[in-house]
């Protein structure tokens, strides 16, 4: 993996917990909002800070996904999870695991490890 994937997948991974956070907290205080306390609104203020987080994760997955050439229904997949509430914790950790797998290959082929 380049520097330049590398530094792609570490921007979905920044980005997506925050807009995942962001998408719960909106959620949950538009649910209050409708049930307990009809005064409580917080959407004017958190509406546009999940929009702009949710615009910077939808830039972030196409430089990743154009840089990795993940398949069409991975990339499917991980757009996917970023309009469910939490998705974006399962985004980071895929993501995650893929960088974490793409350094040990790329250690095991600077020192020659064959696998069998």
């Amino acid at each position: 993996m380049d520097l330049k994937t590398a530094s792609a997948i570490r921007r979905l991974r920044l980005i997506s917990v925050p807009e995942g956070i962001s998408w719960i907290v909106l959620a949950a205080c538009t649910v209050i909002k409708y049930t307990v306390a009809s005064g409580f609104d917080v959407a004017p203020v958190l509406g546009p800070i999940h929009g702009v987080l949710f615009v910077l994760y939808v830039l972030f997955w196409a430089d990743a996904w154009n840089r990795t050439k993940w398949s069409k229904g991975k990339a499917a997949l991980y757009l996917a999870y970023s309009v469910i509430p939490g998705g974006g914790f399962i985004i980071e950790r895929r993501l995650r695991r893929e960088s974490e797998d793409a350094v040990i290959a790329a250690r095991a082929r600077k020192e020659g490890v064959v696998n069998a």
